[in-house]
């Protein structure tokens, strides 16, 4: 579909909302339809990003050509929002030592949003499985971008809520720069998911980096 047709689709919903979008979007998939159009639109546009990845990603048969997919688009991952919205484009279940071997690449591009995506990937579930806590956690590293940090510390949160004793071990003896560790803990602290008890002790490891 040419860019114009679905700017004007997707525009003239009248208080346009993200479960519009998808149910456009979904519309599109079971046409089959071509959006390749899209990508010479979509850093200017914002309105067809979504369709875009969710549409191409969708008609796509399994989650391993969906992660080539997002490398051959890596340069368009320049909105921070999006990378987070591939997350639910993925087809699951997914293999971890798959993810991982590709995280294992992506924390060390030159491309800030592609190293974002390289820890938000685990958030599709793989993060769920405590036997894997540590694999994932060996993957936290000193990054500079701002975007980067906050999708480490939310990864370390989310991971306290299914492995909290790895979690521990790790803040514990971790030497990543505060600005990673306290978004970490603060993270854990405003998630209900977390005990008060957990949250406290957590609070109290900030003077490590402190002192």
């Amino acid at each position: 579909m040419k860019f114009q047709e679905v700017y004007k689709d997707l525009s003239a919903i009248e208080n346009i909302k993200t479960k519009d979008v998808d149910k456009y979007n979904k519309k599109l998939i079971k046409e089959k339809a071509d959006v390749s159009d899209l990508k010479d639109y979509i850093l200017k546009e914002q309105l067809v990003y979504r369709t875009y990845f969710q549409v191409s990603m969708g008609k796509l048969k399994d989650y391993k050509e969906q992660f080539a997919f997002v490398e051959e688009n890596a340069e368009l991952l320049q909105d921070w929002w999006h990378v987070d919205q591939l997350i639910q484009f993925i087809k699951k279940p997914v293999d971890f030592d798959f993810a991982f071997n590709k995280a294992k690449e992506y924390i060390n591009s030159p491309l800030t949003f592609l190293r974002r995506w390289g820890y938000v990937l685990f958030l599709a579930g793989l993060q769920k499985d405590s036997m894997h806590t540590n694999d994932i956690l060996s993957l936290i590293k000193d990054d500079e971008e701002y975007y980067v940090q906050m999708a480490q510390a939310w990864l370390i949160a989310d991971l306290a809520v299914f492995n909290i004793k790895d979690v521990k071990a790790f803040m514990e003896k971790t030497n990543i720069k505060y600005n990673i560790a306290g978004k970490a803990i603060q993270k854990m602290c405003d998630s209900f998911r977390i005990t008060k008890e957990d949250k406290e002790y957590m609070k109290s490891l900030r003077k490590r980096w402190k002192s």
